[in-house]
């Protein structure tokens, strides 16, 4: 009898603990610190998240960035490591109307899977976005991520915005758009593309069949769009992925295709 009365003390008690969470508490990676209400909206904005979207939130704490996602429409998952937390983001999606597209996970940020996210919206500090990075880099071409507060080392924002009124601490976000990765050896009929990339900017070379060796200029990569001149021509085309497309024009105009060699 006393041990199936304190069962029902620890599950009474479980949402009160989960609702004593304060900003500051210590957790696993990274202290809890909710965003804002105005900055999670607005981080939304910045994404253009909406219907369609599969929005991840690493790090998911209360659950409401989720659930504003949810909100508009977006499938949404939260992956957090307090369970109490993730009791507390539970509830809060039920309250909120949007249990059937907010879905809260317990488990460690670094090890979740977001293949398949067409938006993260996080919160963290620059070490664990160092560590994250390469599963950033990874992400399907186009994918949207909007940090709050903290910039993702060595990468170029597409935006950033500061929020004010109603938010007093951590009120600037930062948008990034993931690129296609190219650098490597490609071959297209102007001879061996050579590219190295940081980020979006790409540089290299261009080998001809005679041998000549030509300096990639103004490289950039745009989600899966590539831009590039070489010599007197631009190339511009799309990236899919063993495969580059698009159209030449200057000294020589017309269609180019490429394909990664290695």
């Amino acid at each position: 009898m006393r041990s199936v009365l304190l069962v029902c003390i620890v599950a009474l008690l479980a949402p009160q603990r989960a609702a004593a969470q304060q900003a500051g508490d210590p957790g696993k990676d990274v202290a809890y610190f909710p965003s804002a209400p105005a900055m999670v909206e607005r981080m939304l904005d910045m994404a253009k998240v909406g219907p369609g979207d599969r929005v991840v939130d690493l790090g998911s704490g209360d659950g409401r960035n989720v659930i504003a996602a949810a909100k508009r429409g977006a499938s949404a998952v939260g992956v957090e490591y307090n369970p109490d937390l993730v009791a507390l983001a539970r509830r809060n999606a039920v309250e909120a109307g949007v249990a059937e597209l907010a879905r809260f996970v317990q488990g460690d940020m670094f090890e979740a899977d977001v293949s398949q996210a067409s938006v993260l919206v996080l919160f963290l500090i620059p070490e664990n976005l160092v560590r994250l990075e390469p599963k950033f880099r990874n992400l399907t071409p186009g994918t949207r991520i909007v940090s709050n507060y903290y910039q993702i080392p060595g990468w170029e924002p597409a935006a950033s915005d500061t929020v004010r009124g109603d938010c007093e601490t951590w009120c600037q976000a930062w948008l990034y758009i993931v690129p296609a990765r190219v650098e490597g050896t490609w071959r297209l009929h102007a001879g061996e593309l050579v590219l190295a990339q940081e980020f979006d900017s790409l540089s290299g070379t261009l080998t001809t069949p005679t041998g000549g060796r030509l300096a990639i200029v103004n490289g950039r990569v745009a989600a899966d769009r590539i831009r590039f001149l070489v010599g007197l021509d631009e190339y511009e085309g799309r990236i899919r992925g063993e495969r580059m497309e698009g159209t030449v024009s200057g000294a020589s105009s017309g269609a180019w295709a490429a394909t990664r060699a290695r």
